[in-house]
This record gives structure tokens, C-alpha cells and sequence, in this order.
């Protein structure tokens, strides 16, 4: 069974947001720390973590940055209302979505839901493709570029993806959001560039002047089809 881990130091939270996730069918975990989400990720090793950033002690950006040095295990993050830059540092930093307290549990069970979608195996009949030298291997959502194998978290990964199936054609950041979501939801298109950021930083020999993934100005982005 499916196991999400559920950080909050909020009791209700993490009781009512259990709630939904095991009617939903997964398994609960949960702490009410960053220290102790540590904890719980390297005995329990969960599927996917929905982490609060306003924990006491250590908070939710640096339980979120200690995570990614390790392993690329899925990240939804709650922030509070109006907390823009928190978004966005938590998206650099890694995680793959993020929700807004207060929230609807049936959204957040949708976003899970989402996320996980991200790490199954691809409904595309190929498992392999090429554009010029960066190889997708989508079954095993592996990348590789020059023979070199690049770490992407599966929300970059299927972003990069979803730009490098169709080279050279614009893509708004509203359908990128759709994309990677599978659903259309009011999210925050700025969520895109903050994964475009990681994304060049982990591919590009210099992410200032891009050669794979470019910006089109006023509009979105394009996998560069000559790259």
C-alpha cells in the first residue's frame, strides 16, 4: 500500500488530511516536526511527504532541502496564505507541488494523487526516445544527456518531458501546469519557472544561457529544437 507521509504541527491538520488519504485508500504516517520527519523518511521510507513549511524548530524548507540531498522522494508542501516567497524557495529546492492553507482536503488528495501519477510507469508507447543528445528512458524515468545520467525529481522530469515531446513548439505556463498536474487546477504559474530554474541547473552546461530548455518571452517556454 502506498504510504504518505503527513508533516504538521497542527493535530487537526494532520487528523483530518489522514482522514482523506486513507478513505482514499493510502496508508498514514505522520510527525509533527522536521527532525522527526527525517526520522520517519529514512525508517519508513515513504512514497510521497505533504510537508508543512511553518514547523517549529527546523522548519519546512530545511526538512525540504535535507530530503533532496538524499533521495528524489515526491514533496507537496503547505504554506500559509500570501507566503509567495516560500513558494517558490520550496519549488527550488525541489518539491513538486504545493497547496495553500487553508485547503480542501479533496484537493490535496487530488494533488497526491497527481503526483504519484508522475512516478508510474508511462501510458506512451515508447519507453525511449531521443531529441538530439538527451535520451528519455520514460519507464524508468531516467535522463541522460551525453551518456551522463541527470537526477530529476518526477515533477521535473515529466515537465522536461512534456516540452522535449513537441521541440521547438511554445508552450504557455498554464499548459505546463496542466501537464504535470493532469488536471486543471488554479495553481500558481510561477510554480513553472521555479522548475524550469532546476531544471536548467541540473542540465545546462550554463544555466544563464540556456541551450535545451528556452524562455519565450511573454508566452513560456520551448525545448530548443536544433539543441
Amino acid at each position: 500500500m502506498t504510504e504518505i507521509l503527513v508533516v504538521d504541527d497542527e493535530q487537526k491538520i494532520i487528523q483530518i488530511t489522514s482522514d482523506y488519504l486513507e478513505a482514499a485508500g493510502y496508508a498514514v504516517l505522520a510527525a509533527d516536526n522536521g527532525l522527526s520527519a527525517l526520522r520517519v523518511v529514512e525508517e519508513a521510507q515513504p512514497d510521497l511527504v505533504i510537508l508543512d513549511l511553518g514547523l517549529p524548530g527546523m522548519n519546512g524548507l530545511d526538512v525540504c532541502r535535507e530530503l533532496r540531498k538524499k533521495s528524489d522522494l515526491p514533496i507537496i508542501i503547505l504554506t500559509a496564505r500570501g507566503e509567495e516567497s516560500d513558494k517558490i524557495v520550496g519549488l527550488e529546492l525541489g518539491a513538486d507541488d504545493y497547496i495553500t492553507k487553508p485547503f480542501s482536503p479533496k484537493e490535496l488528495v487530488a494533488r497526491v494523487r497527481a503526483v504519484l501519477r508522475r512516478m508510474e510507469k508511462s501510458t506512451f508507447d515508447e519507453e525511449i526516445f531521443r531529441v538530439g543528445k538527451v535520451r528519455f528512458d520514460v519507464l524508468k524515468m531516467r535522463l541522460t544527456i551525453d551518456d551522463t545520467a541527470i537526477e530529476l525529481t518526477p515533477t521535473e522530469f515529466e515537465l522536461l518531458m512534456t516540452l522535449a515531446r513537441q521541440p521547438g513548439r511554445i508552450f504557455t505556463r498554464s499548459q505546463l501546469l496542466d501537464a504535470i498536474h493532469g488536471v486543471a487546477f488554479d495553481s500558481y504559474e510561477r510554480a513553472i519557472d521555479a522548475h524550469i530554474k532546476n531544471i536548467r541547473r541540473k542540465i545546462e552546461p550554463d544555466p544563464r544561457q540556456p541551450k535545451y530548455v528556452l524562455t519565450v518571452y511573454g508566452v513560456g517556454y520551448k525545448f530548443n529544437d536544433v539543441a
